[in-house]
């Protein structure tokens, strides 16, 4: 896994983070919701991993007049009769450009996809490709013509990563490698697809001890307001809590991270590092939260320091 770090940052710059969270989901067979403006490079991202995987890769650019056919794919009649066209979702690592201006019919077609790994047409079923990854970009500040993911929706990406504004240094470094020459070109093939699927069994088989799963239990009970172990700031400003899904985020990331850093154990820093891109999209806050410039993060932080580690 350090050749396919080193090779998304020959052409990624900073943005380390970001990256990690990608990675954490490509080894626990889940999806990222990445959000951040225009011009952060999440396209570029996506298309340096999935050259960097040696993987299939496609780009749906969401707008409000997209069908779920142009996603999914259709029957098209041929000289032999009806054949099935597969669409852009039949592709290992499937880019959904500002998936919040997709209507909800759009939407769900693509999320269902996403979680049953199969794609149903008239009576139909076909399987998607192995492994099969979806990261789909929002940006929070256009709100005009675009289709908020419910929430029960947003639960569904496993993590959201949050994609930052360069700092000086990076932006120079950005200026130079797109303005030098050819400009940026993206990474040769470092892995194949039996590596990458080996190295999703193997942090699948990672051993968990009891405690750990306990303490990622009480940190997502502790998330709902009418919970004895929420905190103050929990019942202030916390309408719903996070789904169990959060706590299987926190477990499967933790995996991923201790097997990137070559342990056969987990640590308690695993998990902590894994809370924010697990719990931050799940958590629903009240009318007061917003009224008072309070955000999901504000909240999650006293969570994250009431909950004692084990």
């Amino acid at each position: 896994m350090a050749r396919l770090r080193e090779a998304i940052a020959s052409v990624i710059v900073g943005q380390e983070r970001v990256v990690e969270v990608v990675l954490w989901a490509l080894l626990s067979r889940g999806h990222v919701l990445l959000e951040g403006v225009p011009g952060l490079g999440k396209t570029l991202l996506v298309r340096a991993l999935a050259r960097a995987l040696g993987l299939s890769f496609s780009r749906i650019q969401c707008t409000p007049d997209l069908m779920p056919a142009d996603i999914l794919g259709t029957h098209v009649f041929s000289e032999d009769g009806f054949r099935f066209l597969p669409g852009p979702v039949f592709a290992n690592v499937v880019l959904a450009d500002e998936v919040n201006r997709a209507t909800p019919k759009t939407q769900s077609a693509l999320l269902e996809a996403m979680q049953e790994r199969q794609v149903t047409v008239g009576k139909e079923t076909h399987p998607l490709p192995d492994p099969f990854m979806v990261l789909a970009t929002q940006n929070p500040i256009e709100m005009e013509g675009t289709y908020p993911l419910p929430e029960a929706q947003v639960d569904r990406f496993l993590f959201k990563a949050e994609v930052g504004y360069p700092t000086e240094g990076e932006l120079v470094e950005i200026i130079r490698r797109n303005t030098l020459g050819a400009g940026i070109a993206l990474p040769e093939p470092v892995l194949s697809r039996e590596e990458v699927l080996l190295a999703q069994r193997a942090v699948a088989a990672f051993p968990v001890h009891e405690e750990f799963l306990a303490y990622a239990a009480r940190l997502v009970l502790a998330t709902h307001p009418g919970a004895p172990s929420a905190p103050e700031r929990v019942r202030k400003y916390v309408l719903y809590g996070a789904s169990p899904r959060a706590g299987l985020a926190l477990i499967l990331g933790a995996k991923a991270r201790a097997f990137l850093a070559g342990r056969f154990h987990l640590e308690v820093e695993d998990i902590k590092a894994a809370f924010r891109p697990a719990l931050v999209h799940r958590v629903i806050l009240n009318f007061r939260a917003e009224a008072e410039g309070v955000g999901p993060w504000d909240v999650l932080q006293e969570v994250l320091r009431s909950v004692p580690p084990p």
